[in-house]
């Protein structure tokens, strides 16, 4: 039955790149960059989402644009505040709420004061009750899981700022490992690449651009090349190379290792029952790092199982706020 005050409520997947923000029977009313650009003088807001990410290295002195989270937890929390208040107040519709129920979806490894901190974040952005759920159980209810069986289920969801890996039955995460490793640390290794082997200096956003373009975690039929600009880090001048897929692939080594092995060690911890569960099953693959080309082959050649990911994965989190809202009291024991 849907809940009558679903209606009134948001499901907010606030990302470390990006928040998305869904509206039970209206779906995702929202999908916007996790960037506020402010006026470093009064502090006063100039722009969030996707004009200010547009801004994020291109400002004078007297502006900052800036993403506030960090690892997917808090950077700045009055940043984050007007970061939401604007999105909700995008979000409203004439009549339909004053002040929303709010779900918010938070990695399972941030402590009681990283929780605290992303609840009082939304209690002052307007919100008349503020809830929290575990990004991995958001998202296998998202993928469609059943969640509350006793049938073990794995999902690996991998954002920009935290891997989330954890083994979930009867409602609740019996194992699980997050770590501060993600979409965010591969960007960074592709700068890091082109520092050291070519001293161009280049921005983040342009070290996700190449990701997305040419990077891979495993050997691909079709190997790309593409041309990089940035600023010489011994001359100064602007300065253009050409690059290719595989020297990306080999940049990208270490966060997926690390992703690896955190997997392997949340597998390590699954209670036999489980294990043969998830032979059976299979690991589902949610979150923006999913997409990355040819992770998902690898995950299952490093483990030995299947590996599904998911349609839309970087949707899966969002949904499933929106599905615990509207059904909120059979999920309601679930939520922090």
């Amino acid at each position: 039955m849907f809940d009558r005050f679903a209606s009134r409520g948001l499901g907010i997947d606030l990302g470390t790149a990006t928040t998305l923000v869904f509206i039970p029977g209206k779906g995702i009313v929202l999908n916007e960059p996790t960037v506020v650009a402010f006026d470093v003088k009064s502090k006063h807001v100039i722009a969030v989402g996707k004009e200010a990410k547009q801004m994020l290295g291109r400002t004078p002195d007297t502006i900052r644009a800036i993403r506030p989270m960090r690892d997917g937890v808090i950077a700045n929390f009055e940043a984050v505040e007007e970061l939401l208040k604007q999105f909700i107040m995008r979000v409203k519709v004439s009549g339909l709420f004053a002040k929303p129920r709010v779900i918010v979806a938070v990695p399972s490894g941030t402590t009681d004061v990283e929780r605290r901190a992303v609840r009082d974040s939304v209690e002052h952005a307007g919100a008349s009750e503020a809830w929290l759920i575990l990004e991995p159980i958001a998202s296998a209810i998202g993928a469609g899981l059943e969640i509350d069986s006793s049938f073990g289920n794995m999902i690996i969801d991998i954002g920009g700022g935290t891997t989330e890996i954890a083994v979930i039955a009867l409602s609740n995460i019996v194992c699980n490992e997050s770590i501060r490793v993600a979409g965010d640390e591969m960007n960074l290794a592709v700068v890091d690449h082109l520092k050291k082997k070519y001293n161009l200096l280049i921005g983040e956003s342009t070290g996700e651009a190449i990701k997305i373009e040419i990077g891979s975690a495993a050997l691909s039929k079709e190997e790309k090349s593409m041309e990089v600009r940035g600023r010489d880090a011994i001359g100064g001048l602007p300065k253009a190379i050409k690059i290719n897929s595989k020297e990306i692939r080999e940049a990208l080594q270490s966060p997926i290792t690390e992703i690896i092995r955190a997997i392997k060690l949340a597998l390590e911890k699954t209670p036999p029952e489980l294990s043969s569960d998830i032979i059976e099953q299979g690991i589902t693959l949610t979150g923006g790092g999913s997409l990355l080309n040819g992770l998902g082959g690898l995950i299952s050649k490093e483990t030995g199982l299947i590996v599904k990911t998911v349609d839309n994965p970087i949707e899966c989190v969002v949904k499933g706020t929106g599905k615990v809202l509207e059904k909120f009291e059979k999920y309601r024991d679930i939520l922090v």
